[in-house]
């Protein structure tokens, strides 16, 4: 498997083993970039700015069109190399293919909105019949940083609303989960995408994405990942815009009034589907202290059910977690509150890389799996018993990306969503739930920008006021 680079793909000497996170078999070796190699991609995607910058709407639209369609087609193929390099089990992995469909569309969609506004200059006294108005403008060169757990939505969510501006763009995809990014590179070119406006680089974060973040000819960044690496982004990327989507702890509050079963369903799905790898898995449950025990119980019955194993087989809820280490950590971290007086109440055996889903009861503020992102499959149980210990626990936090709260008390729902400090609140739902064209980002250490189709050509687009002077009164 190759870089691409300007119009060719193009072999290194070097090259990074893929591995089935489940099986530890390599799959596939891939070339491995180096500083010169991103030196070159990000030339390539200057040199074609002005390509993108001319196409139309409608053909950036179209080709985003057959990008989704071809997607869908290759739904399968797709949905595959993500069960086996990231480990996703294989339905959770069709659905991702399907998000992305979406993402693509609501993309294209949006390369045919992307406008400006007229501007009332008559509203100040002095400007006489002047006309102006706004009008939006690709950024030029986006630098794309994208993460493991999603390695085709979230990797959609940089191209679409990059290739709807106008922009070119530089992609890094998680060195451990490149597959996705070759193949879907090749299925924009399929589409027709200019050849040299998307190049890819795979390598470590310490040199290829260092060296992103060290050229000054990138105009916008846009990383999903952790807070210590979107923190060297800001630091590195000087003049550059950027949006940084950087993780979550996420608190899901059970209100008295709620519906126990409907919560534990949605709560169990939300800490466990793909391992809990996603920045708004459920972890903190805040739970009223008079439907604990009621909720507790229907957890662990739900927990019970799961089927634990290898994600390519059809039956499997749970598979691996990205890497051994991180098992290893979150491990720890389960013994650790146990230590510290937490009850474990299932789970919390490892078994390589497969870490059991993991309830554990009692926890406390300073406990890792609390105070942490564990980016794993367990949920932390705290209770509570006035609402505002609630949001209090709730806003307890570093992050603050997405939170839910179940209650059918419209009073308390609205409280929730006014007074938690996050970017969103879901209503009867878990932390999880995304619309792929909603307005999606966090505040606090969670990020800065808003991913979306829509928001996101925003934030790589700049608007520059027109206006003009007519040699005559145009309104006699």
């Amino acid at each position: 498997m190759s870089l691409h680079i300007e119009s060719d793909w193009i072999e290194t000497d070097e090259t990074i083993p893929i591995k089935n996170k489940y099986d530890g078999t390599v799959i596939e070796e891939v070339s491995k970039a180096t500083p010169a190699d991103v030196e070159d991609a990000i030339d390539a995607a200057r040199e074609a700015t002005e390509t993108m910058r001319k196409m139309p709407a409608h053909e950036r639209a179209e080709i985003l069109e057959e990008t989704a369609r071809l997607i869908q087609e290759r739904t399968e193929e797709f949905a595959e190399v993500m069960a086996a390099e990231a480990g996703k089990p294989i339905e959770t992995a069709r659905g991702e293919v399907g998000r992305a469909v979406s993402t693509f569309t609501f993309s294209a969609e949006e390369a045919k909105r992307l406008g400006g506004e007229e501007i009332p200059l008559d509203a100040q006294p002095g400007n006489g019949n002047r006309i102006a108005f706004t009008k939006r403008f690709p950024k030029g060169v986006i630098g794309a940083i994208s993460p493991f757990n999603f390695p085709l939505n979230l990797v959609a969510h940089k191209l679409g609303p990059a290739f709807a501006a106008g922009n070119t763009v530089v992609l890094k995809p998680a060195t451990t989960t490149p597959l996705t990014a070759i193949k879907l590179t090749e299925t924009l070119f399929d589409a027709g995408l200019p050849r040299n406006g998307l190049n890819l680089v795979i390598g470590s974060g310490s040199t290829v994405g260092q060296a992103l973040l060290d050229s000054e000819d990138i105009d916008h960044y846009t990383f999903t990942g952790s807070r210590a690496v979107g923190k060297r982004v800001t630091e590195s990327a000087g003049l550059a815009s950027v949006s940084l989507e950087l993780g979550n702890n996420s608190p899901v509050i059970v209100h008295k009034d709620a519906d126990v079963e409907d919560a534990a369903d949605r709560i169990v799905d939300g800490g466990f589907s793909y391992a809990g790898q996603m920045c708004i898995s459920v972890q903190r449950v805040l739970v009223h202290d008079a439907i604990h025990d009621e909720l507790v119980d229907a957890l662990v019955s739900r927990v019970e059910d799961l089927v634990v194993g290898d994600p390519l087989e059809e039956a499997t809820d749970v598979g691996p977690m990205i890497d051994q280490g991180d098992a290893e950590k979150i491990e720890e971290w389960i013994t650790n509150a146990c230590d510290q007086g937490a009850e474990l109440i299932v789970g919390g055996e490892r078994d390589g890389v497969v870490l059991e889903p993991t309830i554990i009861d009692g926890a406390t503020q300073d406990m890792d799996v609390v105070c942490r992102e564990a980016f794993a499959p367990v949920l932390a149980i705290q209770t509570y018993d006035d609402v505002d210990d609630a949001i209090r626990l709730a806003n307890d936090t570093d992050y603050g990306l997405q939170a839910g709260i179940f209650t059918f008390d419209h009073r308390v729902g609205l409280k929730a969503a006014t007074n938690i400090d996050c970017g969103g609140v879901m209503i009867n739902d878990i932390s999880t739930f995304r619309a792929d064209h909603q307005p999606y980002g966090g505040s606090k250490a969670s990020g800065i920008g808003r991913e979306g189709p829509k928001y996101a050509v925003h934030e790589m687009t700049e608007e520059r006021v027109i206006a003009f002077r007519p040699n005559e009164d145009l309104f006699l």
